[in-house]
């Protein structure tokens, strides 16, 4: 699903981005629910940011990545958690491009999730490169979801990759 979001580009730095989990829900510009398996999940568009919450019966697991005032958590390269009975884990990477390849990635990217059933995009009205973008999945026990924050006038992709799944017992 692809949205034009009802608020001006604000967020400026591919820098300025932190991650958080377990935050309460935030105000979204675009909501997608979905039901994957035994889950329910929400992918949120909060302008040039997401938040994604997942819910089951045994718990639930909240990921922001945003512009968070006083934030001190940056953006990790990768991270492995436990999440009550899950293990999560999450890994982020910039990419640097040139004015043409950015233009054609945000244009494959878009397509990509748009037209997704499990996908939420937004643009920004007369920003057409700026988007924030989130396509979900579920395979065997695991959620997975990726993430893309387009940063056009630095020419800056930030990509996020996020899994939670049920934590395997130690065998004894």
């Amino acid at each position: 699903m692809l949205k034009t979001l009802k608020t001006a580009y604000s967020d400026t730095r591919a820098a300025d981005l932190a991650w958080c989990l377990g935050s309460d829900p935030l105000p979204a510009l675009a909501v997608l629910d979905l039901r994957l398996g035994a889950a329910d999940v929400q992918l949120r568009l909060l302008g040039a940011s997401h938040q994604v919450i997942v819910e089951e019966e045994w718990g639930s697991c909240s990921e922001t990545v945003a512009c968070m005032p006083g934030s001190r958590t940056p953006l990790p390269g990768g991270l492995a958690e436990r999440v009550g009975p899950w293990e999560y884990e999450f890994a982020a990477r910039v990419e640097n491009l040139s004015a043409g390849s950015f233009a054609r990635r945000a244009q494959e990217l878009l397509a990509l999730v748009a037209d997704h059933p499990q996908g939420l995009a937004g643009t920004f009205p007369g920003a057409p490169h700026a988007f924030t973008a989130i396509l979900a999945q579920r395979h065997q026990d695991q959620l997975r979801w990726r993430t893309w924050h387009a940063y056009p006038q630095e020419g800056r992709l930030v990509a996020t990759r996020s899994r939670v799944g049920t934590r395997i017992p130690a065998l004894i």
